[in-house]
């Protein structure tokens, strides 16, 4: 089996663990939209899609052992393609004919991608004073975007996947030093590099936790798109990588590219219809069915908004008049 052919395999499982992970943080995201970062310490379903988000890691990091940054990065796309069947399932609805269509020029993106970013198993590495330079921009630029007293949403998500993206660039090199046999497993460039990993990776995991608050479609799409393009920058740039074909690899590459785009940004504007069974009806008789997310019968009236109670009179006992007894 091809270096290339296991990278591929390895970042489609990668991209479903982190599609369940997504679509367990938004849930969980819309349950307790005020939720502080201490609270979310002490949530079962965080530490969840945590577990998920850190299996899909490691499957990550051996498809960067096997693969260029320009390659197992597009394929990060495959996670909003695998978060809408499961959360269509989720939702208990059926997938759209416009989320279908996004798939597929997604996925017909990706493998024109495929064809021209397939190359050798890495071996260059980025320098200890490369890093920092890389961690001091992305920090920069993460500030200016996620900075203190924005609205969640898209500038939070464009910050999780320039994080994300740096973070993988970043564990490429790790991996790649650390498999070197000419050099320590600890030595000074791996430990150093390792914690901007660790540091860029929490930061992406809660710039995403909190970008998901507003929805999960256009936030993950966004994340889709900033993390490859952060990771290409990293590989084309510092560490050598080149496209296969020449001047017609790099054109398909483009068109590949933005069919891919256009696929992830139409799954992001999907829309879908409630089922005919799930609408309400006009009927007194007829109780709406309780929604997945609610986990007690209570939660339905506790989730009311505020002032949509009918105002009626209040019962009132009926008061006796002097002297006399009140009848049954």
């Amino acid at each position: 089996m091809s270096a290339t052919l296991v990278a591929v395999v390895l970042s489609l499982f990668s991209a479903v663990a982190y599609a369940a992970a997504a679509v367990a943080q938004q849930r969980l995201a819309a349950r307790t939209p005020d939720s502080g970062v201490l609270r979310l310490l002490g949530s079962g379903a965080w530490w969840w899609s945590v577990g998920l988000n850190a299996a899909a890691a490691l499957l990550h990091v051996a498809a960067l052992k096997y693969g260029p940054l320009t390659l197992v990065q597009p394929l990060g796309a495959l996670t909003l393609v695998a978060a809408v069947p499961l959360g269509a399932r989720m939702a208990g609805r059926r997938v759209t004919f416009v989320e279908w269509r996004g798939t597929a020029l997604t996925l017909a993106g990706l493998a024109a991608l495929l064809v021209t970013a397939s190359g050798p198993a890495p071996d260059d590495v980025l320098s200890v004073p490369q890093a920092l330079a890389v961690a001091g921009t992305t920090m920069a630029l993460v500030g200016v975007l996620a900075r203190p007293g924005t609205r969640p949403g898209l500038r939070h998500a464009t910050s999780s996947g320039f994080a994300s993206g740096v973070a993988s660039a970043l564990t490429q090199t790790v991996t790649v030093a650390a498999t070197d046999r000419s050099e320590s497993l600890l030595s000074g460039q791996v430990i150093v590099v390792a914690l901007l990993v660790a540091a860029f990776a929490a930061g992406g995991l809660l710039l995403s936790q909190t970008a998901y608050k507003g929805g999960l479609g256009a936030p993950l799409a966004v994340v889709t798109l900033a993390n490859p393009i952060a990771a290409a920058v990293i590989g084309l740039s510092l560490l050598g990588e080149r496209l296969q074909g020449g001047a017609a690899g790099l054109l398909l590459a483009l068109a590949g590219a933005a069919v891919a785009a256009w696929g992830v940004v139409t799954l992001s504007r999907a829309t879908p219809q409630p089922s005919p069974e799930s609408s309400p009806q006009p009927s007194l008789e007829a109780s709406p069915e309780p929604s997945l997310d609610e986990e007690h019968p209570v939660a339905a009236v506790l989730a009311l908004a505020p002032g949509s109670a009918l105002n009626e009179p209040s019962l009132l006992p009926r008061q006796p008049k002097p002297g006399r007894l009140t009848p049954l």
